[in-house]
């Protein structure tokens, strides 16, 4: 669709996924159902947290809020989504889209802040086991959380500011399911030289640095396992740190394989099937692999379970 050169557009186009009408039915409830999931999974993971007093330290307390994130994250799209693939109906307001990629930048960039916190928490435990209480204390872990939530919000404020000043005249179409700021600036009319070195800037500081300070952290724990070499010490690191590896591993993934190996065509669709691993995927799986992987989160459901039967 396209419009007159000389008048604004008030909505944009989305396109959506690469499938075909007849396949949209069952893809539409498999989305349905992976969001249901995502939901579900992460709340028992915060109700978990909450209830069981063995689950009351650092660790946990990052990853309530990490539960947290991932619901809102795949809310900022996967509603959008199965609307329209329900309704057939793929416009979204302008206000609507540029409020999409706000809270889309804002959870996305908490993410990896947040992954970063569990990561530190993790070096503190395993390499300074005997200090782990005074280091990791109740004040540090909320300044933890309540800096990565202002990182998050400016970041995401400036790209959204600088975005709101684009014009947009003409095609109106983006070849994706939510509003992304990438395919955003490809369609805008304006210079948009800025906004290309704001997206560098900031993504070093919000993906970049917590990347580097995760490898690190995981750098010093590899030593320190290393310097006392036991079996029991390994099993003990990978029950600790191996489901935050995993979520490490599928988030930073995906963030590389998008940004760093971008599509060699124009028809954005492997864009736009990265952007479903972790807008839709990741959020879901993380409940699984922290529940599956993790004995202290085991035996909380199952004392919940128990307690569940005897009433």
């Amino acid at each position: 669709m396209r419009r007159d050169n000389h008048s604004s557009v008030s909505e944009f186009i989305l396109l959506g996924l690469p499938i075909r009408p007849k396949e949209q039915g069952l893809y539409c409830a498999l989305f349905l159902a992976m969001y249901l999931t995502t939901v579900l999974g992460n709340l028992l993971i915060i109700l978990l947290i909450r209830l069981d007093s063995r689950l009351h330290t650092p660790m946990y307390f990052f990853l309530s809020h990490l539960a947290f994130t991932d619901i809102s994250f795949s809310s900022v799209t996967a509603p959008k989504l199965l609307m329209n693939m329900l309704t057939q109906s793929q416009s979204i307001p302008y206000a609507g889209c540029i409020s999409q990629v706000y809270f889309f930048l804002l959870l996305g960039d908490l993410d990896s802040f947040l992954l970063t916190s569990m990561a530190y928490d993790r070096y503190v435990a395993i390499c300074h086991p005997l200090h782990y209480t005074t280091i990791m204390s109740q004040r540090l872990c909320f300044l933890l959380v309540i800096v990565s939530w202002v990182l998050s919000v400016s970041s995401a404020l400036v790209h959204t500011l600088l975005l709101a000043r684009l014009s947009f005249y003409g095609d109106n179409t983006l070849p994706h399911f939510f509003c992304d700021l990438s395919a955003l600036l490809k369609l805008s009319s304006s210079d948009t030289t800025v906004n290309q070195l704001v997206i560098l800037t900031v993504g070093v500081v919000v993906i970049t640095v917590p990347f580097l300070c995760i490898l690190v952290s995981y750098g010093h724990i590899g030593a320190t396992i290393l310097r006392a070499p036991s079996m029991k010490g390994i099993c003990k690191a990978l029950s600790t740190c191996g489901s935050h590896l995993s979520v490490v591993s599928l988030y930073y993934g995906a963030i590389i394989g998008l940004y760093f190996f971008p599509s060699s065509n124009d028809t954005n669709e492997k864009d736009v099937i990265v952007a479903v691993m972790y807008t839709l995927v990741t959020p879901m799986l993380n409940p699984f692999i922290y529940s599956l992987r993790n004995k202290d989160m085991k035996g909380a459901l199952g004392t919940v379970f128990r307690t569940l039967v005897k009433h």
